[in-house]
């Protein structure tokens, strides 16, 4: 890693793109009432992030190989935090619906590019260590997003999260603009022209490649676009907790990736990233199919825990191979 590009500020800008994804979970409910609206409507605002924050990674992988993986994750975080201070703004559902989508559109590119550009760093035998301190931003984003989300809300309104945040993310990308300098307007030494689509057609053709996606695609569409992000509304309606209170049960996730990883090294030794996999996806089953079932909201603290170190072991698995998929073009 450049000395000018600590991965400390790489973890800041995962945290800012991770809170955006989960700062919604305790702030429906209060959400749906605020815009005369009922939750089942609100959720649109969900899919309205996780689905151009998942397509525009097709578009912006061959342009950080072609113009600088850490150039195009700068611009594209000061575009999000712009996105979440417009949202602050929203008068209505279809306004709100769309600011949700530009932010996601942006969202998507950084931390993908910034683990590329780890990938081109970083030897393989280091980069699961390296993308676990990496990942402290995301972890960092599900322990504290909930509680402080829920917290701002219950004080001021839904519209206060999404100016803290926005905020927050055009300061981390005014850094890393800092720290480029002119850099940040000219295409690096060694950026390629790219490989475009030729590059995702090539990893289809591997079929390490299809599994890889396939994996992916279960990871983000049915959990963080799925699951995920309904727990917060789950409480608040089911077991009539408030925001605060839900955003801090909904936090055990993050306690479950933190502990994930402070041991990701010695899991790695330990099974394998094939037995990681395995318990990662069997240990979301199961803890999924707990919350479904779960009779009170103390059930869902220890759920929430079990989930978040689930989750963690199969989607780091996912992360660290993704970087060898096609190597030769790793924004891709």
């Amino acid at each position: 890693m450049p000395p000018s590009l600590p991965i400390a500020l790489f973890a800041l800008a995962g945290f800012t793109t991770g809170s955006g994804m989960r700062m919604l979970d305790p702030l429906l409910p209060l959400l749906a009432a605020d815009l005369g609206i009922t939750v089942a409507t609100a959720t649109s605002l969900v899919a309205g992030f996780v689905l151009p924050y998942g397509l525009v990674q097709l578009v912006a992988g061959p342009l950080g190989d072609r113009l600088g993986k850490i150039r195009i994750a700068c611009i594209a975080l000061l575009l999000y935090g712009l996105g979440l201070l417009a949202s602050a703004l929203a008068l209505d559902l279809p306004m709100l619906i769309a600011l949700r989508a530009f932010s996601g559109c942006f969202a998507g590119a950084v931390i993908p590019l910034l683990m590329a550009h780890i990938g081109d760093s970083v030897p393989y035998a280091e980069r699961q260590a390296a993308i676990g301190r990496f990942l402290t931003g995301m972890v960092m984003a599900q322990l504290v997003t909930g509680p402080v989300s829920g917290v701002l809300a219950e004080l001021s309104g839904w519209r206060l999260p999404f100016l803290v945040l926005g905020l927050l993310a055009l300061l981390v990308g005014a850094v890393i603009a800092r720290r480029l300098g002119p850099a940040l307007w000219h295409s690096p030494a060694g950026a390629g022209a790219g490989r475009g689509m030729a590059g995702y057609l090539e990893l289809l053709a591997r079929p390490a490649g299809r599994r890889l996606l396939g994996a992916a695609f279960f990871d983000g569409a049915l959990l963080f676009g799925g699951a995920f992000p309904y727990v917060g509304s789950f409480l608040i309606e089911g077991f009539g907790r408030n925001a605060a209170e839900a955003g801090l049960i909904v936090a055990g996730f993050g306690l479950g990736a933190f502990a994930y990883t402070r041991l990701a090294r010695r899991l790695v030794r330990r099974f394998g990233e094939g037995g990681l996999l395995g318990a990662g996806g069997i240990g979301l089953a199961i803890a999924l199919w707990g919350l479904a079932l779960a009779p009170g909201w103390p059930v869902v603290v220890p759920l929430q825990i079990a989930l978040g170190l689930a989750f963690y072991m199969f989607h780091g698995v996912l992360q660290t191979q993704a970087t060898e998929a096609l190597p030769e073009a790793r924004g891709t």
